[in-house]
């Protein structure tokens, strides 16, 4: 027919998501659980990046933080205990073009899970993997975690904690390969966000370590930073973690820290007097796995097959 156009496809507009879109579902945390403002958190960086929720997924393992999937309306996968990093590494490795979050504990990521810790950061995939550190364990109701301070009566520990607590950012400091450190708060919302943003436009595995609070069974762990800003160093630098004038003036304590400094950073780590937030550690040029993991992805069926009866052959027995 003459005068139409023979393309009838439309210009449709891109779709903007929204908050709602990245929305699964009322969180049923106890009130007042620090697991909500990371919720919050993350769905914005989500909005912020437009991050497509059929190609984001979050991985979680066992514990209260581990919920997170199931408010997430993205792919999820509520794995088990211990085992949230080698699933995530198993998605990221065969999907390589999903937006992969992982939601940990203290427990289920530096006790039982704590071998895979070790070798996640080694492999350096572009994930961001949020510790949930309350110091304790919450979802079993109170035992003493790997976190939990020297003298913290648990109901494995009645008469207090025996040993000092697991130091996590000098033990992760210490691990091969690591290219991103950060640690943030949960009730400091402008600066949990701009981390985890931070923290998902890098990468490599974004390792965010979360002092999230507890109200149902270690209410006072951090009241006194809460109360007391004195008692948070706030790390500077113009490759750190931005923060608006109004938000940083609230901290008096803060020091000027270049991320790329790591023996700095692992001073920063020891001290046990005030809490860092900030980045600690950030090193963009450390190797990462997925460049290995993607190799041969294109490949045809006839060519894998191919390339498998070849290999087969070499051991042939003529």
């Amino acid at each position: 027919m003459f005068g139409l156009k023979k393309d009838w496809s439309l210009d449709l507009p891109k779709k903007y998501y929204t908050m709602d879109d990245y929305n699964g579902g009322e969180a049923r945390w106890c009130p007042g659980c620090g697991d909500f403002a990371v919720l919050t958190a993350v769905q914005r960086v989500c909005r912020e990046e437009q991050l497509a929720p059929e190609k984001t997924v979050c991985v979680s393992g066992i514990g209260c933080s581990s919920r997170f999937p199931h408010y997430m309306k993205t792919y999820g996968f509520h794995g088990l205990h211990g085992r949230a990093l080698p699933v995530a590494c198993g998605v990221k490795s065969r999907r390589p073009d999903l937006n992969v979050f992982v939601a940990t504990g203290d427990g289920d990521c530096c006790s039982i899970g704590a071998g895979h810790w070790v070798h996640a950061l080694r492999y350096n995939m572009d994930m961001t993997v949020m510790l949930f550190d309350n110091n304790i364990y919450g979802l079993t109701k109170k035992q003493t975690s790997p976190t939990s301070p020297q003298g913290l009566a648990t109901n494995t520990h009645p008469d207090g904690a025996w040993l000092p607590p697991l130091n996590v950012l000098a033990a992760t400091l210490g691990f091969s390969n690591i290219s991103y450190m950060a640690q943030t708060v949960d009730w400091n919302p402008t600066h949990l966000y701009e981390t985890l943003k931070s923290a998902q436009q890098h990468r490599g595995l974004s390792f965010v370590r979360i002092l999230q609070r507890c109200p149902a069974f270690v209410p006072t762990m951090f009241e006194a930073a809460m109360q007391d800003p004195d008692k948070i160093l706030l790390l500077e630098h113009e490759k750190g973690i931005p923060l608006d004038a109004g938000v940083a003036k609230v901290y008096k304590n803060r020091q000027a820290h270049d991320p790329s400094d790591l023996i700095g950073a692992r001073t920063i780590a020891d001290n046990t007097e005030q809490i860092p937030i900030g980045l600690l550690y950030h090193n963009p040029s450390a190797l990462v796995y997925d460049d290995f993991t993607t190799q041969g992805m294109g490949m045809s069926t006839s060519d894998k097959i191919e390339a498998l009866n070849r290999e087969l052959d070499r051991f042939a027995i003529q």
